[in-house]
């Protein structure tokens, strides 16, 4: 039986502790660049503990981004702002991953976003531009520079956002591809392709991660079992870790989606860990710890990502370990040390 707090370890990915902070968007970047608030913002939580921090979507190519002000990889100018941050986490003992994505038809500014199909997310959202085949195939080489760049800037590991209605999501599901190339007939090819790609140019002993969303929200959306196929595809591809997500892909139908919960999206990682065989990561407002921690206790997932939780509270690992283990100082820093009473 594992526990939220002793090491895991994935491939060469060693981390301190369970505990992942989920991808969540600042909107707070110019031309694509992390700044001082991103510094500021992910070195406070690698002080706070948390084993692995993701970064927020960035994005492969410069009309992918969700707004003007989001991340984004497509420049070898982007490289040594991320490594500052890589090396300032690294230094607080945690290991960080970066979140490559594409929003795809969701990009607010872009002039003509993209999609599978020239089909818009809502009325209030252009409808995008559908991609040809042979831009496909030039997209799936925005994700391999991404990933190129990435290992320079000395990430520890590569999520793909396949998740939340996104570029890669759209391609895979029924509800926004409706095209008639081989990317039509196979939902889960340009996913396959984009993890292909990306495997080809990071270490071999790096793992990959891909975030999913195991089923949809909206009326008309795929289920579980389809969520599952995409996560044995993705394997077969190449992923060792998936992020086990959904939604996203439009508005909530009240039939297909209920209030939501502590460790409401749980039991479709525990599935696509069943049906798959490889380690998960869990979501849904885990941010009780003891919620958590029977996630992973309990065996349905092996990581949990703290989304909310971490966003208001940098130190949640830290503290979070203090009320499970009362007497464990070895997540406190040293300059810290003072401010907990000792037990």
């Amino acid at each position: 039986m594992s526990t939220l707090f002793e090491p895991c370890k994935i491939k060469n990915l060693e981390l301190r502790n369970r505990v992942v902070m989920a991808p969540m968007c600042q909107y707070s970047a110019e031309d694509g660049i992390p700044n001082e608030w991103h510094f500021t913002h992910y070195t406070s939580r690698a002080v706070g503990g948390t084993g692995l921090i993701m970064m927020e979507m960035t994005n492969v190519e410069e009309r992918g981004r969700i707004t003007d002000h989001c991340l984004g990889i497509w420049s070898d100018g982007h490289v040594p702002h991320y490594k500052r941050v890589v090396d300032a986490c690294h230094r607080q003992g945690a290991k960080i991953g970066i979140q490559l994505g594409h929003a795809g038809r969701k990009a607010q500014d872009a002039p003509e976003p993209v999609s599978s199909s020239a089909i818009a997310f809502s009325d209030k959202f252009k409808t995008p531009h559908a991609l040809t085949t042979d831009e496909v195939d030039e997209m799936v080489d925005a994700y391999k520079w991404g990933a190129v760049r990435a290992v320079e800037a000395g990430f520890d590991t590569i999520e793909i956002h396949g998740a939340h209605g996104y570029l890669i999501h759209q391609f895979q599901s029924p509800l926004t591809n409706k095209r008639e190339d081989e990317y039509g007939q196979d939902y889960a090819l340009f996913g396959v392709r984009v993890i292909e790609a990306v495997k080809s140019v990071i270490p071999k002993d790096m793992p990959l991660v891909i975030r999913i969303s195991a089923v949809e929200y909206a009326d008309g959306g795929y289920d579980l079992d389809h969520g599952v196929e995409l996560a044995k595809r993705y394997k077969e591809a190449g992923v060792d870790l998936i992020d086990v997500s959904a939604g996203g892909e439009g508005t909530p139908s009240k039939e297909r989606f209920q209030e939501p919960y502590p460790g409401y999206m749980v039991p479709y990682a525990r599935r696509i860990k069943e049906e798959t065989g490889i380690p998960v990561i869990a979501v849904g407002l885990l941010e009780d710890v003891n919620v958590a921690e029977h996630v992973v206790a309990s065996g349905d997932a092996d990581l949990t990502a703290i989304g909310r939780g971490l966003l208001r509270d940098p130190y949640w690992a830290m503290n979070a370990n203090r009320k499970q283990n009362p007497t464990d100082r070895s997540f406190i820093p040293e300059q810290y040390d003072r401010g907990f009473r000792k037990i």
